[in-house]
């Protein structure tokens, strides 16, 4: 249902490679919800997605941008001011990629260069989106930015390896730079720290589908889906939400603060008796 709550805003979605995207849920909502858009990802990612199909039904240009060069992110950002005619309101940065995970290299092996460009793709690209959008005053006052996050920056998930490093990296980043823009022109960046999603990326986490299972099992509500997620974005781009920055709010149907459920205890009595 659209309530028109983006109508007039202008947004740039990173991120969003296919279907089982939640950039790309995103991107649908915000349309839906009335917002101008700009979609973007790394050269390499365009070439293995379908991001030229959402562009089809968000009617939106896809702008290619490297997130660790400084020059595409310059051009990404004079470029969607250009076909806006003016300053941006929000951004989804919706970005991970560990080359550790990729490798197969355990957390307790990692191979510290493959460490050094996980942590700046997945996390000082948000410092570097954002420094960009600071030289050149790209967000209007009062906008908002959401960085996607996972609530192993803040416990022990052992197979999510070194991207548990980079979201706490994210984190900080949205902190700190979340004081200087709502300082300077009370923009509020924040992350959302969602339930684990059956995304592209995701399914690449050793053990993604029991974990998913389990965390179902954990939250009162469920797990939060991608068109969930995509609604709350919604929510924090819009005017509804001005007071709220520098927050890591958990979108997890409850998982975040709850020790254990009946289901998973249930669970755990009925592999005993299987044993016995």
């Amino acid at each position: 249902m659209s309530n028109q709550l983006l109508k007039g805003k202008k947004g740039i979605i990173f991120g969003a490679l296919d279907e089982k995207s939640i950039a790309w849920k995103t991107a649908l909502e915000c349309h839906a919800q009335g917002a101008q858009l700009v979609l973007t990802n790394a050269p390499v990612a365009l070439r293995m997605g379908e991001i030229n199909k959402l562009a089809e039904l968000v009617n939106a240009p896809v702008i290619g941008a490297d997130v660790v060069n400084m020059d595409d992110l310059k051009n990404l950002f004079e470029q969607s001011m250009k076909h806006f005619g003016g300053g941006i309101d929000f951004i989804l940065h919706s970005i991970g990629m560990s080359l550790n995970v990729r490798k197969g290299k355990h957390y307790t092996e990692m191979d510290y260069g493959f460490n050094q460009k996980t942590l700046d793709i997945s996390a000082m690209s948000l410092h570097r989106v954002l420094r960009t959008a600071w030289d050149l005053d790209a967000l209007n006052e009062s906008g908002s930015v959401v960085a996607l996050t996972y609530i192993a920056a803040q416990r022990v998930f052992p197979d999510y390896n070194e991207m548990a490093d980079a979201k706490a990296l994210l984190e900080s980043v949205t902190r700190s730079f979340g004081y200087h823009y709502g300082v300077k022109k009370k923009v509020r960046i924040n992350t959302i720290s969602q339930s684990p999603t059956r995304t592209t990326a995701g399914s690449g986490v050793k053990g993604f589908d029991g974990f998913v299972t389990y965390a179902e099992k954990m939250s009162p509500l469920g797990n939060a889906s991608g068109e969930d997620c995509a609604n709350y974005c919604v929510t924090m781009f819009s005017d509804m939400t001005k007071m709220v920055t520098m927050q890591n709010l958990f979108h997890d149907g409850g998982f975040s603060f709850t020790g254990v459920t009946n289901a998973v205890i249930e669970q755990m009595e009925n592999n005993i008796h299987e044993l016995d």
